[in-house]
């Protein structure tokens, strides 16, 4: 019984990692990519506006 109690986890962690890469694909484009894009966007240009100059250290 102890091969099985070792190979359990590996088994259950490949299992579980399918699982993600098939969500990962699954929800890329499609109808929601413009509104995933356009809030990348919009974070992106709030991070370009509110960035502050560089400070002069006066060396």
């Amino acid at each position: 019984m102890d091969y099985v109690s070792a190979l359990v986890p590996p088994i259950v962690m490949a299992v579980f990692f399918t699982g993600l890469i098939v969500t990962i694909v699954k929800s890329q484009g499609g109808a929601n990519k413009s509104k995933e894009d356009a809030v990348v966007d919009a974070v992106l240009a709030r991070a370009e506006h509110t960035r502050q100059p560089p400070r002069d250290t006066g060396v």
